[in-house]
């Protein structure tokens, strides 16, 4: 299980982003390049469509490949009342034949992204992550070298924290308060619930730059 939100950001304003970032978590970013495929089963496989994502770091010496399934969010009276997608999520380390696998089981892809940015992790409240990165598409099969932007100019922010049915009112609580910090760039929200780019973001941006001594 996983909180999570997201939220929109103009590239050119990222630098000033990772500035505040980089003051709040008080530890180094990570690099990252993923290359994510999602797969989906045939209908032979079930009644019920599945999907399942396998996410390759291209960042790593020797890349890793991860899988990912994720299930359905959290419903009723207690949902609608956080500002968080509480969702299940499930995911395993796996090795490069991965996808061999998911082929021979009858799965077929259905796209292919390639995230680049980067990542902070760091304890507040919560184990809280926050990503930044361009999403951007394949021309060509598995051709992340020629991959282009889906939204040209446009970054996306996630911030996730792992969470369980004890305790995920508390790590809610916990992205909440952190995500208050970063309202005058951005608004997180639910995924699926666009809330666009934040007219407060230029000038903020500016007033960070000039804090840390950046000239633009």
């Amino acid at each position: 299980m996983e909180c999570v939100v997201q939220g929109i950001i103009e590239t050119q304003h990222v630098e000033a982003l990772e500035i505040l970032l980089q003051g709040l978590c008080g530890v180094h970013r990570e690099r990252l390049r993923i290359h994510e495929s999602c797969l989906k089963s045939s209908p032979n496989l079930g009644l019920v469509a599945s999907e399942v994502r396998v996410l390759c770091d291209l960042e790593q010496p020797e890349p890793t490949w991860i899988v990912r399934h994720i299930g359905g969010a959290m419903r009723g009276s207690g949902a609608e009342q956080i500002s968080v997608l509480v969702r299940t999520m499930v995911e395993s380390k796996v090795s490069k034949n991965v996808l061999r696998l998911f082929y021979a089981l009858g799965y077929k892809l259905d796209h292919e992204l390639l995230r680049v940015g980067f990542a902070f992790h760091f304890q507040r409240g919560a184990s809280i992550t926050v990503t930044v990165s361009s999403v951007n598409k394949m021309l060509k099969l598995h051709a992340t070298d020629e991959a282009v932007p889906v939204t040209p100019g446009i970054q996306l922010v996630e911030v996730t924290a792992p969470a369980s049915s004890e305790n995920y009112s508390e790590v809610a609580a916990a992205v909440s308060s952190f995500c208050e910090y970063l309202a005058p760039l951005l608004h997180l929200s639910k995924p699926g619930t666009s809330t666009g780019v934040v007219p407060t973001a230029a000038a903020a941006a500016a007033s960070l730059m000039s804090d840390a001594g950046v000239t633009t």
